[in-house]
C-alpha cells in the first residue's frame, strides 16, 4: 500500500480521539458516541435471526446500525428480517435473489458500512453487553489500534458451552495492545480471533480491502492478518459473544477433503501477508519461519490422525506438505513418531499403543 496513504490514515485515527473529546465537553446532551455498523449475513437462521439482532440494539455507549444480509434463505428469515427493519429504525434489511455465498455477502456489507466502526456477526451468534461498549472504548484510547477482538463463549450442539479465551487470561489482566508482528505470532498458522468479537476501524476495513473469494477457509485468519501488519491489535479480556458452533462446523469432524484444503488456504493466507504487508512484517524473515513451522507442525499432527482412523494416503498427502511446508520438520519427535507408526502398520500400532497404556494406568 502506499505509504502516504498509510501515514493519512494514523493522522486521522490519531486525530478522532480529539473530536470525540471535544464533542463530550459540550455536555452530555451533545456527547457523540462512536457508531458502529453491524452487518448480520443470514442464511437459513431464521430462527436465530431476532436474538442477534436485538443483542446488537441493546448494547449501550455506541451508536448502532444494522444491516441484515438475508442471502436468499429459503425458511422464515425475509418475515424475521423484515419485522425487525420496521419496528426499530436502526435496522435495515436487504434480500439477494440469489445465493452469493459468504464471502460475496461479507464484501457487500463492508461497502455498506459507513460508521466508525464495523463488525461482522453471523445472524448465529450474538453479543453480549457491554461488548461494543468496551471496544470502541480501548480504540477511542488507543488510536493506533485498527481492531480489537475479545473472549467467545462457545455454544455447544449438545447444549454445553466452553470459553474461548485466544490470548490467555494469566497473561492478560483486562487488555493488551500488540503490534502487528506480536499479534500475528501469538496466532502462529491459526485464526485465534472469535470472529463475533473482532470490532474494527470502518476506515482501515475500507482501506485494506473485503475478503479473498479464493480463501473461503482461511478468509478470517487472513483478514486478521491484513489488518495487523498495517495497525496495532486491542485484546480485551472479557466475554463479547456466544458463538454457536454446529455439527456441521469443520472443527467437529474428521475429513481429508476438508482439511487438505484448509491447510493449504492458510499457507496461501500466509504468503498473501508477506506479499504485501508493510515492510516491518514483509522483511521479517524469523517471523516467516515462525509461521512456517507452526503450520507445518499442524499439518504433521494432522497426518497423524489420518494414520490414527486407518487413512494411510490421506496421511501420506498431509504429511508431503508438511514437508514442503518445513523441510526441516523431518527432525522433530512428532514425525519420527509418525513415521514408526507408519513402519509397523496401523493395525500393529494400534495393538502396541493398547498395550503400552494398559500397562501404564
Amino acid at each position: 500500500m502506499p505509504g502516504d496513504s498509510l501515514q493519512r490514515w494514523r493522522w486521522q485515527a490519531a486525530a478522532a480521539p480529539q473530536a470525540h473529546v471535544a464533542e463530550a465537553a459540550v455536555g452530555s446532551a451533545q456527547t457523540r458516541f462512536a457508531r458502529v455498523d453491524v452487518v448480520v449475513p443470514c442464511y437459513n437462521y431464521a430462527h436465530l435471526l431476532r436474538e442477534c439482532v436485538e443483542s446488537v440494539l441493546s448494547q449501550v455507549g455506541v451508536d448502532v446500525r444494522v444491516l441484515i444480509l438475508d442471502d436468499a434463505s429459503p425458511d422464515d428469515t425475509h418475515a424475521v428480517g423484515t419485522d425487525l427493519s420496521y419496528r426499530d429504525k436502526r435496522v435495515i434489511y436487504r434480500r439477494h435473489k440469489v445465493n452469493l455465498g459468504h464471502i460475496a455477502t461479507y464484501n457487500e456489507g463492508i461497502d455498506w458500512a459507513e460508521g466508525d466502526l464495523f463488525l461482522l456477526l453471523s445472524a448465529d451468534d450474538y453479543l453480549l453487553p457491554g461488548a461494543l461498549g468496551r471496544s470502541a472504548q480501548l480504540m477511542l484510547d488507543q488510536p493506533n489500534v485498527g481492531f480489537t477482538f475479545g473472549n467467545a463463549i462457545i455454544a455447544k450442539p449438545d447444549g454445553t458451552t466452553q470459553r474461548f479465551d485466544p490470548a490467555g487470561t494469566s497473561s492478560v489482566k483486562d487488555f493488551r495492545v500488540y503490534s502487528g508482528a506480536e499479534f500475528i505470532r501469538l496466532s502462529g498458522a491459526t485464526n485465534i480471533v472469535p470472529t463475533p468479537t473482532a470490532v474494527t476501524r470502518t476506515e482501515l476495513q475500507k482501506y485494506v480491502g473485503g475478503y479473498r473469494r479464493e480463501l473461503p477457509h482461511a478468509g478470517d485468519m487472513e483478514m486478521w492478518f491484513r489488518l495487523a501488519s498495517h495497525a496495532n491489535v486491542g485484546f480485551i479480556n472479557r466475554d463479547h459473544a456466544v458463538y454457536r458452533r454446529h455439527e456441521t462446523n469443520m472443527s467437529l469432524k474428521y475429513c481429508v477433503d476438508d482439511i487438505l484444503p484448509d491447510l493449504r488456504q492458510r499457507k496461501k493466507a500466509i504468503e498473501l501477508l508477506f506479499q504485501h504487508a508493510t515492510s516491518g512484517i514483509r522483511d521479517d524473515e524469523t517471523l516467516r519461519r515462525f509461521l512456517a513451522k507452526e503450520l507445518g507442525r499442524e499439518a504433521i499432527g494432522q497426518a497423524s490422525a489420518a494414520f490414527n482412523k486407518f487413512d494411510i494416503a490421506a496421511a501420506a498427502v498431509i504429511q508431503r506438505f508438511a514437508s514442503e511446508v518445513y523441510p526441516e520438520g523431518r527432525n522433530s519427535l512428532p514425525w519420527i513418531k509418525l513415521a514408526l507408526k507408519q513402519a509397523v502398520g496401523p493395525r500393529w500400532w494400534n495393538v502396541l499403543n493398547s498395550t503400552y497404556r494398559r500397562s501404564v494406568e
